[in-house]
């Protein structure tokens, strides 16, 4: 596009008052200023705009056709000021998070709600995945936010931390009974004749776990798969096995005595729950900004 901005903002309001002199008092500039814009658009654009009179100026044809355009693109302009304006006013935004399952019920949905009531007009996207495709997700830009069991390292991004978890191993006494009276439950019987029962292969936690269990020569001999940590815990409840689960998530259980933890050795050591974003998401989102910090008052 030839010319500026500023040139066609001249150029519209002179077309829109028909009138040099009233264009300039709306503008706050002098006549001669407007005047020379004109002709310099006009040279820009190699034609004639208008017509001068005694009683002002008039559009030509190609000036008509300009002016239709013009005023369009103002129009645009305008509605994505109000619209600005009215996001900031009512704190507008939108809010993609990648976060998996167990972390989304555990840890994101009790404070989801009261961040919603506060900020009504704030849209929130879940998308519910597991960590290792929530960093992908972040590297390829089609989320904001991930909330994962944190990495060592992960290049490029923000992590801030949220709460420390710990791994652990639980079941119910029916079952240890029962295994008991079968095979004993020495650590080594309980290796080798228990039904472990774990989240897939490939899982962030359960490569975690392995290798706990490797580092601590406990091999099981036995594995369940399942997809997500609730099963798990529900399928430990039943008598199926002992289920692999994070501790913080099964404190109900543990209070009430449905489900105990067992002890393979040594403990399995913490892991951090936290957010992951891009160095400039939170400038370029202040929604993004103003979650993570009600998320971490809460965790205070």
């Amino acid at each position: 596009m030839e010319g500026n901005l500023n040139l066609y903002y001249i150029f519209y309001t002179v077309a829109a008052c028909q009138n040099i002199s009233a264009a300039a008092k709306e503008l706050y500039i002098s006549q001669p200023a407007i005047s020379k814009a004109i002709s310099k658009l006009e040279q820009n654009l190699q034609t004639a705009l208008f017509i001068r009179n005694s009683r002002g100026v008039t559009l030509t044809e190609e000036g008509k056709y300009l002016y239709e355009q013009v005023k369009a693109a103002f129009a645009c302009l305008q509605t994505g000021e109000k619209r600005i304006k009215q996001m900031a006013e009512l704190g507008v935004g939108q809010i993609s998070i990648g976060v998996s399952t167990t972390l989304c019920k555990f840890v994101l949905l009790p404070h989801l709600n009261q961040f919603i009531k506060k900020h009504p007009h704030v849209k929130i996207k879940i998308s519910c995945r597991t960590s290792s495709e929530t960093i992908l997700a972040l590297e390829n830009g089609s989320i904001d936010l991930g909330l994962i069991g944190l990495p060592e390292k992960l290049k490029g991004f923000v992590t801030t931390p949220l709460m420390e978890i710990h791994d652990t191993f639980v079941t119910t006494d029916s079952y240890l009974k029962n295994l008991k009276i079968r095979e004993g439950i020495t650590r080594e019987s309980i290796l080798k004749n228990a039904v472990f029962m774990m989240l897939n292969s490939g899982n962030i936690t359960r490569k975690y776990v392995e290798h706990y269990l490797e580092v601590s020569q406990a091999p099981l001999t036995e594995i369940i798969e399942v997809g997500n940590m609730d099963l798990l815990i529900e399928f430990a409840k039943i008598d199926l096995g002992i289920a692999c689960v994070i501790r913080e998530f099964v404190q109900k259980e543990l209070k009430n005595n449905e489900l105990r933890e067992i002890s393979l050795g040594k403990a399995i050591p913490k892991r951090e729950v936290g957010f992951v974003y891009s160095t400039q998401i939170k400038r370029e989102n202040p929604a993004v900004s103003e979650f993570i910090e009600y998320i971490l008052q809460q965790f205070g």
